[in-house]
């Protein structure tokens, strides 16, 4: 009879922040640069140069603590952690061991089925990114890039909380909606700015010793990070029901192939001889920087979702799509200060804007129309200046331009479809003589074959009239 076993599982989060500079130089922190022109002395490594630390790093990482209930240390100071490899300039990183900004905190997840817990956060600390190496395959060359030395990280490690690969999702979502709507970064796990690695055990259950953990690495997507969590429990659950045991290692996760394999013997603090890094001061955080922090904290997510019941009454499926995303929430509501009713903003944002989305594969993030342009285009067709087919149009353009004014574009491009009323009546007379079949249905009591008539005046109009008006019309010119 086969054992039953409990998983264990703890994380490691890097997160690039998004400050502009490097954390020990000024050097541009921009994604996708050519190779190796966002380089000094300093992220290069070169003798002889000397660190000096971005404030705005240490501002972005206690706004991160704060947000996630930790405790903010009052002397933080930087140490290296000596390791050698080709991405890793100095030949040592500079980290946080002994003396972290943020500790003892903790995030409260939701699972899908419902399931609440508290996932508790051992430390955050702020470290400086490697390099990154690039593979030829074709000469078996390795090429250095070091643009992404010295961008500024942190690294936020939580206590071996997790018991699934739902719980472990649910923890990454939370700190990634977090993150971002305090605008520390934007947690693209596509471009690396947000990366987990996975430290993985299994025991008996009902055992309160920890098994033999694993980390994985190599973990760019949620679904790569739930695969990868799914194939490491069986695979350890095989080795102890096979009488054999875990080896303590870091595994590479081939999302492509569906298997890991190992990279190298897992290494402890002692293997990085960590010490005080010389050329930086403790870091002094006084109650005051605190509070400066808290007191910019944004409204987020949790308080967002309950503040739109209250104001707008808006359905809970909208509420949870719109405050998903921080750019969102700001149109929605920068839309509702400029006067547009709070269920028609919500309608174009869960409609149009999620249709566009996905129809062009940009995120949310990357939406550039103005709130006050989307408002404009609502008031358009609350005034009947355009129907609601030359507003999909119009805001079509809009979605992908950084200021168009629909009142101007519809003027230019003649998009008005408020007719003249006796142009619009001389159509309407037309369209049923034209159509003595449909007329006779309608008064014989089918209702639905009024929609040739109104098609044909909407042809003669080309689109530029009301519907609501064309049908109010042909009823009036029926009932006589």
């Amino acid at each position: 009879m086969s054992k039953e076993y409990e998983v264990v599982i703890g994380l490691e989060v890097h997160v690039e922040l998004n400050t502009k500079t490097k954390i020990f130089c000024g050097c541009s922190t921009e994604f996708g640069g050519a190779p190796n022109t966002h380089v000094c002395p300093v992220c290069a490594g070169m003798p002889g140069s000397l660190p000096v630390l971005n404030r705005e790093v240490v501002n972005k990482a206690i706004s991160v603590g704060l947000a996630t209930n930790c405790d903010i240390t009052r002397n933080a100071k930087f140490d290296r952690k000596n390791y050698f490899y080709p991405d890793n300039p100095q030949n040592y990183q500079i980290s946080q061991l002994y003396y972290p900004i943020c500790r003892n905190g903790h995030v409260d997840i939701e699972t899908e089925d419902g399931t609440k817990k508290a996932v508790r956060i051992h430390e955050i600390h702020m470290e400086e990114d490697a390099g990154k190496l690039i593979h030829d395959p074709v000469t078996d060359d390795t090429y250095v890039d070091f643009n992404r030395s010295g961008v500024p990280l942190i690294e936020i490690v939580s206590e071996p909380d997790m018991r699934s690969a739902d719980e472990v999702v649910a923890y990454l979502e939370k700190l990634r909606e977090t993150i971002i709507y305090l605008g520390a970064s934007d947690c693209k796990l596509n471009e690396g700015s947000m990366r987990a690695d996975v430290n993985l055990s299994i025991r008996e259950k009902g055992s309160e010793e920890f098994g033999t953990r694993t980390e994985s690495k190599n973990l760019n997507s949620f679904r790569a990070i739930r695969r990868c969590i799914e194939n490491e429990i069986g695979r350890q659950i095989d080795i102890l029901e096979d009488g054999g045991q875990v080896v303590q290692e870091t595994r590479r996760w081939d999302d492509e192939k569906g298997y890991s394999y190992p990279m190298r013997s897992k290494e402890d603090a002692q293997d990085y001889r960590y010490f005080p890094d010389p050329d930086l001061v403790p870091i002094v955080v006084s109650d005051e920087w605190i509070e400066e922090i808290r007191n910019a904290q944004p409204e987020f997510r949790d308080a967002k979702k309950a503040r739109y019941k209250e104001e707008y009454d808006l359905p809970d499926y909208d509420i949870d799509q719109i405050t998903g995303s921080k750019k969102m929430s700001e149109i929605f509501e920068g839309a509702v200060a400029e006067g547009a009713d709070p269920k028609k903003a919500s309608n174009w944002l869960m409609v149009e804007t999620m249709r566009l989305m996905k129809e062009t594969g940009i995120d949310a993030e990357s939406l550039r129309f103005s709130p006050k342009n989307l408002a404009a285009l609502i008031k358009l067709v609350d005034s009947k200046e355009i129907n609601g087919g030359v507003a999909k149009e119009v805001f079509e353009k809009a979605v992908f331009s950084d200021d168009l004014d629909p009142v101007k574009y519809v003027a230019d491009n003649n998009m008005s479809t408020k007719a003249d009323s006796g142009q619009l009546l001389e159509v309407v007379k037309k369209a049923i003589e034209a159509n003595p079949k449909a007329v006779e249905d309608v008064r014989n009591g089918k209702q639905k074959a009024i929609g040739a008539i109104v098609g044909f005046v909407m042809k003669e109009m080309k689109g530029k009239c009301d519907p609501g008006e064309v049908n109010k019309l042909i009823a009036d010119e029926l009932s006589k």
